[in-house]
């Protein structure tokens, strides 16, 4: 009889990414969660797994041989509750994965404040493209694959180049810094014991569990120390906090990109590696960020023997996340894109990349401050200047705990916030004219703006 797993919090892209896994190994899969909402829930009734909504205790009536908890999941959640009063058998999502699916693997793990989704999936992009048929858990739905997670040795749903993959020893990961479980406050990633490890940026984010920086470097390094010596560390050259966690210790070969020594790309878009050149990228993406992405996927494929030109030619082909500056529609010349930024950082960067797209085209920023770290307000002053190249912006406050106007009065009338939805969505179409880029970012499902705002426009 084939075992049973229960995922509390299965509609996170983590936790769902874990039951289409379970479901691919041969589990029964079913899970509950508070939120239920695109792209993750569709993917999860597509592979058949059945969802609950809500944490009620009825659910033990299922009686699954583990039950698998997510770190949405707190004490006092009722059903939670129950199974710790009843001494039922529990585990974190990550430690589940290393210990039923990751053991026996070459793990290549993609660490990073930033772009971890987006190299995660270039990364398994191009070792699909060599021929290597890997494992894949990603934190969105890449194109190129069309799910977020894959057993190593699987047929790729978008046919790829796989072939001969067959029991492949690659897993491809996405290795989130966020802490584990409320019974486990390491972060993710220290379970995944990686022999190729990608550190992408490092700076300061989740105020909700990290007190500041130091403290997420701490966590970085425990993440290096897992690393055995006859593996690789690719590591961001320009990012002083990474150089910081290096110099604590490191047992591992490190490469470096972004700078002379190790991986770099020109304004050519030729890409060297301790300044012999390798090849020339090309392809659609825009922004520096991405092309950081692109060294830190090409270093971390050629260390499982995928030749340069080769993941320059698979990067060629690679199509981006979804919800990473997505186009969900152009009505009466009025594009609409649908991003995941939500860190001033990221925020800044996808901003400057769709300006260097459009030109002087108007750009009409829609922000959510839906993050843990956002909603406490911890980065309400960095948000202003992350907004510089968009032409108009606008707030949705609902549910902040803090004063969103005034913190984006630095950009005076060119700032619009809203505490109700329908009327910030009215005063975006009241202000859209042809040729406006609308710019949503969000980390979350924003109330269904994107179709709203377009079935609006369209009227």
């Amino acid at each position: 009889m084939r075992k049973h797993i229960h995922i509390l919090g299965i509609c996170g892209t983590f936790m769902g990414g874990i039951a289409v896994l379970a479901k691919q190994a041969g589990y029964r899969v079913t899970g509950c969660d508070a939120n239920v909402y695109p792209p993750m829930s569709t993917q999860l009734e597509e592979q058949g797994i059945e969802l609950i909504e809500g944490f009620g205790v009825e659910q033990l009536d299922l009686k699954p041989d583990m039950f698998v908890i997510g770190n949405v999941v707190s004490r006092g959640n009722p059903l939670m509750e129950e199974i710790l009063n009843r001494g039922l058998p529990y585990t974190s999502g990550p430690q589940w994965l290393a210990d039923t699916l990751l053991r026996d693997k070459w793990v290549l793990a993609v660490a990073g404040t930033h772009g971890k989704t987006t190299t995660t999936s270039m990364l398994a992009w191009v070792l699909e493209y060599a021929g290597l048929n890997p494992g894949f858990l990603i934190g969105g739905v890449p194109q190129n694959f069309g799910v977020s997670a894959r057993l190593s040795g699987l047929p790729s749903p978008a046919g790829g180049r796989g072939g001969g993959g067959e029991g492949s020893p690659f897993f491809v990961i996405e290795a989130d810094e966020y802490d584990t479980a409320f019974f486990d406050k390491r972060s993710k990633f220290v379970h995944y014991r990686p022999r190729t490890a990608i550190l992408n940026n490092l700076e300061f984010d989740h105020a909700d569990i990290f007190a500041d920086l130091a403290a997420i470097e701490t966590q970085f390094h425990h993440l290096v120390r897992t690393v055995p010596g006859n593996g690789l560390v690719v590591s961001n050259g320009r990012e002083a906090s990474l150089q910081r966690v290096l110099q604590r210790g490191c047992w591992t070969p490190v490469e470096t990109f972004g700078c002379d020594d190790g991986w770099n790309i020109d304004a050519n878009e030729q890409v060297s590696l301790d300044g012999k050149v390798q090849g020339t990228l090309k392809w659609e993406l825009l922004g520096e960020h991405n092309r950081m992405n692109a060294l830190a996927a090409l270093a971390a494929a050629r260390h499982v023997g995928v030749p340069v030109a080769q993941g320059l030619a698979a990067l060629a082909e690679f199509k981006n996340v979804k919800r990473r500056m997505e186009v969900r529609g152009t009505v009466n010349g009025i594009t609409v894109y649908d991003d995941f930024a939500h860190h001033p950082t990221a925020i800044d960067t996808t901003v400057a990349g769709l300006r260097r797209k459009v030109g002087s085209a108007r750009i009409l920023a829609v922000l959510e401050p839906r993050s843990n770290t956002m909603k406490l307000g911890v980065m309400k002053d960095a948000l202003p200047g992350s907004l510089k190249d968009a032409d108009r912006v606008f707030c949705y406050a609902g549910n902040l705990g803090w004063d969103a106007r005034g913190a984006l009065a630095p950009l005076g009338d060119k700032a619009v916030v809203k505490d109700d939805l329908n009327e910030l969505i009215e005063s975006i179409v009241a202000t859209a004219r042809h040729g406006d880029q609308i710019l949503v970012m969000s980390n979350g499902g924003f109330g269904g703006i994107h179709s709203k705002l377009l079935a609006r426009l369209a009227s």
